[in-house]
């Protein structure tokens, strides 16, 4: 079985050259005029999403053919073309970067590609860097391409020459009003930006002077093979899962596959709630503790109450920020201590440069769960580590430490790769002994 559905995945040379400006305004402007509009972002990406997501003001979804299987990414895409009016996909890092990379995607699913290139700098020599990305890999189907943050007239009549006459050429003004604030992960949040709404209506107010107002050739999605439901391993349990400001990053999936195997899921804000709802497991995810540590020590009512969930030996799983989360000490960017949750022994220090990112897999009992590292701080623990994860070259990855009731580790799971694996950690199955 096949559906059909207009679809465009938007890519670059690199990083930096407005991937989720232009996915985000073409999201908004076609949103704004009533149609359906699904998002979803190439690779393990928790800042960008949100940012689509308050543009198309839909759920979006991560799509990594090693992290997540081609079958799954085929799942999720399968099933929003079957209720969507069009597919955008924002690319990661450079076109073809990466291992699988965005090229590897819009091959496997036929998804045409909508180079976006910052032309700030440059006048002739942009169709050189668009016959490179054009070109290179001869199975890409090129729907047009994007000059981004275009001077003037004059400067788009510039990057127009030596373009083939059949090429078609959307030129977006430089809008300084229109740039989004950064940090040291990426963008900022979409909700920690006050004015968002007005520069995604600036950016969908540019798509609509050019060709990209039109929607794109629909693009045939095949039915994937049936995979196996989710046994309901949890049905009947209360997960807490922490989300603020201060634990942002989630999955859209991994509370998707929390409630197919049957748990209620409570949210709560180490921020701002003073006591830890009824529950039988927490689940910590990264985010930025950092920027928030003092408001972290400060809640001390809920601090205690998970210490003594720890205590209690009822299950805590927590990745990359909720595992600083959990040390005895957390040290910001200016070197200033501030007590944490001291559920594990050590000390997370900030620093100025990034410590690991890639794509990893570990084996817990027998069973292979894959994910992605990203972070700026380093762990000094004594604890040592249970499980070693592996890179997908088969170098040394992450640390996942267990103590007692508690899982921790810088590697950011991806549940659905091994629902069975993320529920043995939740309800403490194979607890006593070794993974």
């Amino acid at each position: 079985m096949r559906v059909t559905c207009p679809a465009l995945l938007v890519t670059a040379p690199a990083s930096g050259h407005g991937k989720t400006s232009v996915t985000a305004a073409l999201a908004r402007y076609h949103s704004r005029n009533g149609l359906r509009v699904s998002c979803f972002k190439t690779g393990p990406d928790f800042i960008d999403p949100t940012i689509l997501a308050k543009a198309s003001r839909r759920a979006v979804y991560n799509l990594d053919s090693w992290i997540m299987g081609k079958e799954h990414c085929q799942q999720l895409l399968y099933a929003a073309a079957a209720e969507s009016d069009l597919i955008l996909v924002e690319g990661v890092m450079g076109l073809f970067d990466g291992e699988p990379s965005s090229a590897d995607l819009a091959e496997q699913f036929g998804l045409p590609i909508l180079p976006v290139i910052d032309a700030s700098a440059m006048a002739q020599t942009f169709a050189a860097v668009l016959h490179g990305l054009a070109t290179y890999r001869s199975s890409l189907n090129i729907a047009g391409a994007v000059a981004n943050r275009v001077a003037s007239p004059r400067h788009a009549e510039l990057l127009k020459t030596g373009l083939p006459a059949d090429m078609s050429l959307a030129c977006l003004p430089r809008n300084p009003q229109a740039t989004m604030p950064g940090r040291h992960l990426g963008l900022q949040l979409a909700e920690e930006i006050a004015d968002i709404d007005q520069h995604l209506e600036l950016w969908a107010d540019a798509i609509g002077e050019t060709w990209l107002a039109l929607l794109p050739p629909a693009v045939e999605f095949a039915a994937p093979d049936a995979l196996p439901p989710n046994e309901p391993l949890l049905q009947g349990k209360t997960i807490a899962v922490a989300r603020d400001r201060a634990f942002c990053f989630l999955y859209e999936q991994n509370l998707d596959c929390l409630r197919a195997m049957g748990a209620e899921l409570v949210f709560f804000s180490p921020l701002a709630d003073l006591h830890l709802p009824e529950t039988d497991a927490i689940y910590l995810p990264g985010g930025y503790p950092e920027l928030y540590a003092k408001t972290l020590a400060n809640n001390e009512s809920l601090r205690a109450d998970i210490q003594s969930h720890v205590a209690k030996d009822k299950p805590l799983l927590a990745e990359c920020g909720g595992m600083m989360y959990l040390t005895e000490a957390l040290l910001d960017g200016d070197g200033r201590s501030h007590e944490m949750l001291g559920v594990l022994p050590g000390i997370a220090t900030m620093q100025n440069k990034l410590s690991a990112i890639g794509s990893q897999q570990a084996e817990i009992s027998g069973q292979i769960i894959r994910g992605h590292t990203f972070h700026y701080s380093t762990l000094q623990t004594s604890l040592p580590a249970t499980v070693q994860a592996k890179t997908s070259d088969e170098r040394d990855g992450e640390a996942i430490y267990q103590l007692g009731s508690v899982t921790a580790s810088y590697l950011h799971f991806y549940f659905p790769s091994n629902p069975t694996a993320i529920a043995r950690l939740l309800l403490l199955l194979n607890v006593s002994g070794s993974y």
